[in-house]
């Protein structure tokens, strides 16, 4: 972790500096957190690889453009980022519509339905994870027009890497049909879901270890099957 001193201005404040002193008591696990995630995700790249080409096969059958979206989000310490997923809708959706996606979208393919439905879309953040712009288990990363909500609380998540899931990934995992009959889904969203998220996101900074990471990541699979 970087000393309080380079901590980003817009970060300083006091909830940032309690969840930061926390974690710093934790630095020996945060390391081990990220050698965690180097290995796992080296050894899911190399047994998903011809299921990734399968993947990639199908979604560029079903609709013209690319096969990896990519979408600029904001990791540790408000750094930007390119997030990578398989494109589960038509090419320039996130140009022709909120950047929330809701149940029945329009935008969304016949192969990226059942992608988003079994999160498979997801498995190319294992570069991401790989690179060192995530982690395996962390606050899921926001655009950046999110991210400039945050409250002085919210912005304590920067401190740790953005991850592919977390417990508040699980509980709003249908967060889709929640803002489906939103009037102004982003308005809904930042106003009403996110706080909500954000409260299972900080708890987990307050008792972050290496064993709760392994059991948000067990408890993915299980609502992933469900």
């Amino acid at each position: 972790m970087k000393k309080w001193d380079e901590i980003p201005v817009f970060m300083k404040n006091e909830q940032v500096k309690y969840y930061y002193n926390i974690l710093k008591k934790k630095e020996q696990q945060i390391r081990i957190k990220r050698i965690f995630d180097l290995v796992m995700a080296v050894g899911l790249i190399i047994v998903l690889a011809p299921f990734m080409l399968a993947i990639s096969v199908a979604i560029k059958m079903d609709s013209p453009g690319p096969v990896i979206f990519k979408q600029v989000r904001i990791t540790t310490y408000g750094r930007k980022f390119h997030i990578y997923k398989f494109r589960t809708m038509v090419a320039g959706a996130d140009k022709i519509g909120s950047k929330v996606t809701v149940q029945g979208d329009s935008r969304i393919t016949k192969t990226g339905e059942f992608l988003r439905k079994y999160r498979l879309d997801e498995i190319p953040q294992l570069f991401n994870v790989l690179i060192g712009d995530m982690s395996f288990v962390g606050t899921r990363p926001e655009v950046e027009k999110y991210v400039h909500q945050y409250n002085d609380a919210m912005k304590a998540t920067l401190l740790m890497p953005a991850g592919i899931t977390s417990l508040a990934s699980i509980k709003y995992k249908d967060e889709d049909q929640l803002l489906r009959n939103a009037e102004n889904t982003d308005e809904e969203y930042v106003k009403i879901v996110l706080p909500e998220k954000m409260k299972y996101n900080l708890k987990a900074l307050e008792e972050f270890d290496i064993f709760s990471d392994l059991k948000t990541m067990i408890a993915t699979v299980f609502a992933v099957v469900r």
